[in-house]
Formats: C-alpha cells, sequence, structure tokens
C-alpha cells in the first residue's frame, strides 16, 4: 500500500464500518479501512429485519457493501489486524500485526465484541444457528417453538417477559439456583413460564440446530431454540490504550452521538451499542462518518 497517511482510519470492515467508509467517501475523505475479517456474525445463516437485506446472509450483505464502497476511490482497504495505537501530533498512529504503520487526523472503531463462550458442550457450535440473543433479529423464524432461555435473576426475568411475545412454550434455564424474586417467580408461574434450575451439560445438536438440553443429572429435555445473552469483551484493546471510556457493562462509552471520550476517535456497532443488529451498525456507522466529516470541515474552514 503506497498511502500510509489518511484524514480517516476505519478499524473494522464489516457492517458498522463499511457503512462509515460509504459515508466518507461520499464526502471525499481519504480513508483507510482496517479489517481483519473475522466478523461475530460469521456462524449466522441469515440476517433480519434490515430493510431491503431481510433473510440475506451476513456474508452476502458485507460483500456487496464493500463492492458499493470500492466505487469510492478515496477509500482503501487493508487485509490485516490493527494490534495499536498511539497519539501522535497530527492525530494518531495505528499499526498491524504485519508491522505496517498508518496516520490519520481521526479514527473509527468498528470493531465488535468477542463474546465468551460458556463452558457447556455444544453451545459455541450453535451460537447465531439456534443459540440466539435477539429476538428482533430471529425470532420470527423460531415463533411459537419449544424454546429456552439462559438466564436468571433480573436480567432473566426481563427476557422473559420480552420473548414470551414470541412463544408461550417457554423455560428459562438458570444453570443452578434460581435467584428470582418471590414476586418475579410468581409473575413468571402466572405466565406459565418455567424454572428448571438443574446445571446444564450439553446441547445436542445436529450442525448448530440444538435438539435437546442434556443436564449434569443425565436427564435431558428437548428444545427448539435458545435465547442467551453470553459474556463479552472488546475485540480490540485499541480504544483502551488510546484512554477510551468503557461502560459499566463493558461497551465503549459513547459521549455525544458516536463519539467516544477521547476527542477524535469515534465508535460504531456492536461495540458501543447493547441493541446487537445489522442494521443498527449500519446507521451508527453512517452517522459516525457524517460526524467525523463535519468535525474535519469546521477544523479546516
Amino acid at each position: 500500500m503506497k498511502n500510509t497517511d489518511f484524514e480517516v482510519i476505519i478499524i473494522g470492515g464489516s457492517y458498522a464500518g463499511l457503512s462509515a467508509a460509504m459515508s466518507l467517501g461520499r464526502s471525499l475523505r481519504k480513508t483507510l479501512v482496517i479489517d481483519s475479517g473475522k466478523p461475530c456474525n460469521a456462524q449466522t445463516p441469515h440476517s433480519h429485519n434490515f430493510l431491503t437485506q431481510d433473510g440475506q446472509t451476513p456474508k452476502q450483505i458485507a460483500l456487496t457493501g464493500k463492492e458499493q464502497v470500492l466505487k469510492y476511490p478515496t477509500v482503501q482497504f487493508y487485509d490485516g489486524l490493527a494490534t495499536a495505537g498511539r497519539k501522535n501530533d497530527a492525530g494518531f498512529e495505528i499499526s498491524t500485526t504485519a508491522g505496517d504503520t498508518f496516520t490519520a487526523t481521526k479514527l473509527i472503531f468498528a470493531t465488535g465484541v468477542k463474546d465468551q463462550m460458556p463452558e457447556i458442550k455444544g453451545y459455541a457450535e450453535c451460537w447465531g444457528i439456534s443459540v440466539i440473543h435477539c429476538p428482533y433479529c430471529h425470532g420470527y423464524e423460531v415463533k411459537h417453538e419449544k424454546t429456552g432461555i439462559f438466564g436468571n435473576g433480573d436480567t432473566g426475568f426481563e427476557y422473559a417477559r420480552m420473548i414470551s411475545n414470541w412463544t408461550k412454550d417457554l423455560t428459562i434455564f438458570t444453570n443452578g439456583p434460581s435467584t428470582f424474586t418471590p414476586e418475579q417467580t410468581e409473575k413468571l408461574s402466572a405466565h406459565h413460564i418455567r424454572i428448571v434450575e438443574k446445571p446444564v451439560a450439553a446441547l445436542i445438536h445436529e450442525d448448530g440446530k440444538v435438539e435437546k438440553l442434556v443436564f449434569e443429572d443425565h436427564s435431558d429435555e428437548p428444545i427448539t431454540a435458545i435465547y442467551s445473552r453470553p459474556a463479552f469483551t472488546q475485540h480490540s484493546e485499541i480504544p483502551e490504550q488510546l484512554g477510551c471510556a468503557l461502560t459499566e457493562t463493558g461497551l465503549l462509552k459513547l459521549e455525544m452521538y458516536q463519539q467516544t471520550s477521547v476527542a477524535g476517535v469515534y465508535a460504531a456497532g456492536d461495540n458501543s451499542h447493547m441493541a446487537r443488529s445489522v442494521a443498527l451498525a449500519v446507521s451508527a456507522g453512517s452517522m459516525a462518518g457524517a460526524l467525523i466529516n463535519r468535525e474535519l470541515i469546521e477544523e479546516a474552514f
């Protein structure tokens, strides 16, 4: 790559990153997208609730997006992993595993998050296929099916309230002692939502489609889909290296719109928003690109 100095570097070339790149390309900004090619939804068979793309594969959406962004000559792509970042007099310097270094006045992190799979056999293989996180993204496809929730306490209770809109055949698997309050337990029972406290040992599945849960006492229960929100960490450590603040839940903290706590650094997508969806990532990326362009105009004019 001949050019090493850019107005904007976008780290992460999935939906939020591509959307930001399109905004910046259309704004004539010299932009570099650094992408490692490992989206967190790579295992998900179809994307939903995204107008004009409902039911399309995540991979095809990204490929189409990249093809369209490549039509803008001021945008370049770099295949690789960004591993380090630091501030400099001109703005920021980003380094990659290959030893390449790039500089930019502004940064956008569209790096997503890294899900921490629980130690339940079969869980990782089912993640994104039949172990799902969002009813707006995947609930319609398993509506009225025999459905489970991995959850407990206040979070599990709110999850159950929401999922009960999509199915009435619903069971909460707490994977250990219940921490629901008596009032919550009574409410769940009134809505015919069972609570199973037995520790889960494995998910029996066929190509990622769960068929039943097996408990540590060797009993089992048939199931079609499971909602779960596993723990996560930031996929990239660079924002923290630069001093970007995190929320209590581990997301990048946004001060206003898509701006992080560090001047000149923006974020978009799953790394900074709890509602993980392709449509919202695209929206956030577009906003981040437009806001950076506005900031560059204000600094120059």
